[in-house]
C-alpha cells in the first residue's frame, strides 16, 4: 500500500476512534441488562476475538444465535460501538449475539477482514453445542462495512455449502466500492459520509484496484445473487450509500431472494448510533423482530 493512504487512515483511526464508540444516550437501553462473556477463535487470517452476549431468560433449549459485525469504515476497529444494539437483539429476539472484533486497515487490509469474518461464523454454525447456542439456526448481519462483510459471508457460505444463514441483516453498506465517492449523492448538503473519507476507507481496506469489483468487496456488482440467505435491507434517506442499497435490495428480489427493504426518512448513515432517537430505536427494533421471526421457523 502507498505510504500516503497508510498514514491517511491511521489518522482517521485516531481522529474518529474514540467517537465511533459513543452512542446517543437514548440509544442505549440501558434499562437492559448485559451478559457478556469473551470468546476467541482461530481462523485463517488470525486469532479473532469475539463478545457472547446471552439473552436474559433461561431457555430449556440452546438459543439461536446471530453473528454481528460492527461498522467503521474498514479502518476503525470499534466493536463497543454496537453493544447497544447486541444487547437489545439478544433480550427482545432471545437468541445469543457473538459480536466480532474482525481486524481493520491499513493494518490488515482485504482479504484478511472477510476471511476473519467467514472463518469466525463458521466456528459458531459448527460449535453451538459446546458454547450452548443452535448453531442450525444462525443469522449474520452489520452496519456500514460490516454490512458489506455479511454480504462477503453469505455469498462464502452459499458458494462453499458449508452453512446457510437464516437472515442477512444489511444495514446502511458500501455496496459498490468501485464508483467514485463523489457521485454517490445525498439531498441534503453535508451528509456524514464525505467523498474523501470514503476514498481513504477504500484505499486503505483495497490496496489493489484490481481487486474493487470483486463480488466479495464490491457485493452489488455481483452478476449472480440467487441463493443466498433472505435478507433485511435498511438504508437511510440522506446517507450517500443509500442508493446502492436500494439497488442490492431490488436485485436480491429480483434473484429470487426473500428481501424485506426499509428506507428510513429524514436520516443520515450511522442513524442507529447517533439518532434522530425514534427512528433509530425503530430500526433496532426492526433487525430484533425480523431476527425473532426468522430464527424461531
Amino acid at each position: 500500500m502507498p505510504f500516503r493512504p497508510r498514514i491517511q487512515a491511521r489518522g482517521v483511526q485516531l481522529l474518529l476512534g474514540p467517537m465511533m464508540s459513543r452512542v446517543h444516550k437514548d440509544l442505549r437501553f440501558t434499562d437492559i441488562p448485559k451478559r457478556t462473556e469473551s470468546l476467541r477463535v482461530e481462523t485463517g487470517a488470525g486469532p479473532v476475538t469475539c463478545t457472547v452476549y446471552r439473552p436474559s431468560a433461561a431457555a430449556s433449549a440452546p438459543a439461536p444465535v446471530y453473528v454481528n459485525f460492527h461498522g467503521g469504515g474498514f479502518v476503525i476497529g470499534r466493536p463497543e460501538q454496537d453493544d447497544h444494539i447486541c444487547r437489545y437483539i439478544a433480550a427482545t429476539a432471545g437468541c445469543v449475539v457473538i459480536n466480532v472484533d474482525y481486524a481493520v486497515a491499513p493494518q490488515r487490509p482485504y482479504p484478511a477482514p472477510v476471511t476473519q469474518a467467514y472463518d469466525v461464523t463458521a466456528w459458531v454454525a459448527e460449535n453451538g453445542p459446546a458454547n450452548n447456542w443452535d448453531g442450525s439456526r444462525l443469522a449474520v448481519g452489520g452496519h456500514s462495512a460490516g454490512a458489506n462483510l455479511t454480504a462477503a459471508v453469505c455469498r462464502t457460505a452459499r458458494d462453499r455449502g458449508a452453512f446457510a444463514p437464516r437472515l442477512q441483516i444489511i444495514d446502511s453498506a458500501p455496496l459498490d466500492q468501485l464508483a467514485d465517492p463523489a457521485t454517490k449523492q445525498s439531498p441534503i448538503a453535508k451528509p456524514l459520509l464525505t467523498p474523501q473519507l470514503m476514498r481513504v476507507f477504500t484505499a486503505a481496506y483495497v490496496p489493489d484496484p484490481a481487486d474493487l469489483t470483486h463480488p466479495l468487496v464490491s457485493p452489488g456488482l455481483a452478476d449472480d445473487l440467487t441463493g443466498l440467505p433472505p435478507a433485511l435491507v435498511i438504508t437511510a434517506e440522506h446517507d450517500r450509500l443509500r442508493d446502492e442499497g436500494d439497488a442490492y435490495a431490488k436485485a436480491l428480489e429480483a434473484a429470487g431472494v426473500p428481501v424485506t427493504h426499509r428506507c428510513f426518512e429524514g436520516v443520515d448513515h450511522y442513524f442507529t448510533h447517533a439518532g434522530p432517537v425514534p427512528a433509530g430505536k425503530e430500526a433496532i427494533d426492526l433487525m430484533a423482530t425480523t431476527l425473532r421471526t426468522a430464527l424461531s421457523a
